[in-house]
């Protein structure tokens, strides 16, 4: 008979789960038998020891057959998905679902909070007054169907397993377990039932990913496990040692969004879009569709407008601030050399932007804003960060992780976004 503490065992002394172990593990805590304790010391076992791929591929199958997948075909166009392993100042989602939307692809988005250092896209999206993360099956795929376009939170039924995991992982120091990752977002995207999909997997100091091998690693077992279930799959490999864009922090993201929906924005944040554009546009049988020109000429934000009411908010309505605010100084002339998107991260943290326990509220306006970014010239005493948050007595542990976050010099690096394409 198999029990929590045998397998629990088996994966602290480095031994491979079987299939019966993983199917019982997974069923036994989703019913609630196995309790969160237990499955937060074989998440650390399995952090520690790792999973090999029969294992990650009985560990995701398993999370799916938790629940219910989606059957997307009665939405009537190709449907193709995006999912980052998470960034700092990672808000691409909210530019990029509405902007391959209007070419005619529906785009199904189900996201996540906030992990660790990282913020989650429904806490970006719900400081827009009146947006609903939560939604059924039923107006999940009516959305999908007008306008095209929806970013939510996984129904109760869609891998009750990985949710449960999921916010467990960002309180128990699991997060960065490469089969946690990989079979946590795959379980989400194959019970949604897109047609297909594309992975943003960071890399650097801000991303889970510390190294460009282990990224590789995490990219190609994803694609493997997606292909393995008939979702198409592509992942690109991209820079997160320096924040993406110019703030971190939930409101503050989503107006950075509007911005390049606008035809603007920081130039990285643009980058990162169009490319990730393409490569979703091309899956869904578009190779020649332009995503730049719907940036420009105003169908995107089009998009995002409808998107944005077909969830209950105001694409109007003026986004919650921060009362408080201090800067950052730069101590010398210069160059702005490197930004450890790390630190930045946990600065937006310690600021409210973040939690620190499963169920935590997070402060809408908190974050970083980055008044200048890497490669931009500055005089000593220039602010080159600035901090909001709703108590002051927050900036001294933001001002604590952030000391030796900026370095200043002579020549301005040079930023290679996109360091691979797996798939």
């Amino acid at each position: 008979m198999i029990n929590a503490v045998d397998v629990i065992r088996a994966k602290r002394d480095g031994r491979a789960l079987t299939t019966a172990q993983i199917e019982w593990v997974i069923a036994a805590y989703t019913d609630g038998t196995v309790a969160d304790e237990q499955m937060s010391a074989l998440a650390m076992a399995i952090l520690l020891n790792g999973a090999d791929d029969r294992e990650i591929a009985d560990w995701t199958k398993a999370m799916i057959d938790s629940g219910d997948r989606l059957d997307l075909s009665r939405v009537g166009r190709p449907t193709v998905d995006k999912h980052s392993t998470g960034g700092v100042g990672d808000k691409i989602t909210l530019p990029l679902a509405p902007l391959v939307a209007s070419f005619g692809v529906a785009v199904p988005q189900l996201s996540g909070r906030g992990l660790g250092h990282t913020g989650g896209t429904l806490d970006k999206l719900e400081t827009i007054p009146g947006f609903r993360t939560a939604l059924s099956n039923e107006e999940f795929i009516d959305r999908l169907a007008d306008p095209g376009a929806v970013v939510c939170a996984a129904g109760d039924r869609l891998a009750p397993a990985d949710r449960r995991l999921y916010a467990l992982r960002d309180v128990t120091g699991t997060v960065e377990s490469i089969p946690l990752i990989a079979s946590s977002i795959m379980s989400k995207k194959i019970a949604e039932g897109t047609d297909a999909l594309v992975l943003d997997v960071k890399v650097g100091s801000g991303a889970f990913m510390k190294e460009v091998d282990a990224a590789r690693r995490l990219a190609a077992t994803m694609v493997r496990l997606g292909e393995a279930h008939g979702v198409r799959c592509t992942a690109l490999l991209t820079d997160m040692s320096t924040p993406l864009g110019r703030t971190a922090g939930n409101a503050l993201e989503v107006t950075e969004s509007v911005e390049v929906l606008a035809g603007g924005g920081p130039a990285d944040v643009v980058a990162l879009t169009l490319a990730l554009a393409r490569e979703m546009l091309d899956l869904a049988g578009m190779p020649d569709a332009d995503p730049a020109a719907a940036l420009a000429d105003g169908r995107a934000m089009d998009a995002w407008r409808a998107m944005v009411t077909a969830q209950g908010g105001d694409p109007d309505a003026t986004l919650p601030t921060a009362p408080e605010t201090d800067d950052v100084l730069a101590e010398t002339d210069g160059v702005v050399t490197a930004m450890d998107a790390y630190d930045v991260g946990v600065a937006a943290w310690r600021l409210g932007a973040g939690r620190a326990r499963q169920g935590d509220p997070v402060s809408a306006g908190a974050g970083v804003e980055i008044l200048a970014a890497v490669g931009e010239p500055v005089k000593a005493g220039q602010p080159v960060l600035r901090l909001h948050a709703d108590d002051p007595g927050r900036f001294e542990a933001a001002r604590q992780v952030l000391a030796g976050a900026i370095e200043i010099g002579s020549v301005a690096p040079e930023r290679r976004l996109v360091i691979d394409r797996i798939g």
